[in-house]
């Protein structure tokens, strides 16, 4: 038997969802016009979430915008969300069709730290192991968080970092480096060619939270052998998928950022 659901709570949360980005203020008519509801019963349910702070009225124009109520909440939500638990099942999942490894990775400063290694059957010896930091601007997991960065972080970043040369396909120019970070943002993932490591090819993508943040990235990395043309567009694919899964546990939606996603299929 399908539950019984209160269409007064119902009205009120599609009330709530229509302020994103694109719809930071609304006034009553207009919340009127988009839910094709009354315009009695839009000023009921405004003034109820006023009163309880999820709304909040601007005292110059008279429109309403999201409270305080709802940040508290969200934080709230965000505090108990732990990126490595709600990510861990999706990751078995991707190791069990990929048959790779599988890391998941947070920024930590002006580095990526590695908070999750899931081997498949046919792993492999690489550099990585959880607790493990490396630089941002040669690691697929590392370039995919900072291409998501806004364009004054992304030159800090590489300002100040050293830009150290691992292998003879790393990119030390920082005009090269942010070239390639808006191609990675255009495309939604990254990949690392033998950039960190010789024989060694990975693909990433970023992980969203509730607030359109870039926070993480997941990557899986393989010999650079079997990441050959036929099969790389099932691995993008599957990484950006796995990428999307974890960001919408954490509450993102697309639209939350005003940066593209980039989640378009390869």
């Amino acid at each position: 038997m399908a539950e019984r659901l209160i269409q007064s709570i119902e009205r009120a949360a599609d009330v709530l969802e229509l302020f994103m980005v694109s719809n930071p203020e609304l006034s009553i008519k207009e919340i009127s016009q988009k839910l094709n509801l009354s315009k009695s019963t839009v000023h009921g349910i405004i003034k109820t979430l006023e009163h309880r702070g999820y709304l909040q009225q601007n005292p110059d124009d008279l429109k309403y915008k999201l409270g305080i109520k709802l940040f508290e909440l969200g934080n709230f939500v965000g505090e108990q969300l732990d990126i490595g638990k709600v990510a861990r099942p999706i990751i078995g999942n991707l190791v069990d069709e990929l048959n790779e490894t599988v890391h998941l990775v947070i920024r930590q400063q002006d580095e990526v730290i590695y908070i999750e290694k899931v081997e498949g059957a046919r792993a492999l010896t690489i550099y990585s192991h959880v607790g493990k930091r490396a630089p941002v601007h040669c690691t697929g997991v590392g370039k995919v968080i900072l291409a998501y960065q806004s364009e004054n972080e992304i030159d800090r970043v590489l300002s100040s970092a050293a830009l150290e040369a691992y292998t003879k396909y790393t990119m030390t120019n920082i005009t090269d480096i942010k070239n390639h970070l808006q191609s990675i943002r255009e495309k939604g993932y990254a990949i690392d060619d033998e950039e960190i490591e010789l024989g060694l090819k990975c693909v990433a993508a970023p992980i969203f939270n509730h607030q359109g943040k870039v926070i993480a990235s997941i990557s899986c990395a393989a010999p650079k052998m079997r990441f050959d043309e036929v099969r790389m567009p099932e691995v993008i694919m599957k990484i950006k998928r796995a990428a999307s899964e974890i960001s919408s546990c954490l509450g993102y939606r697309e639209g939350n950022n005003p940066i593209e996603t980039g989640l378009e299929s390869f």
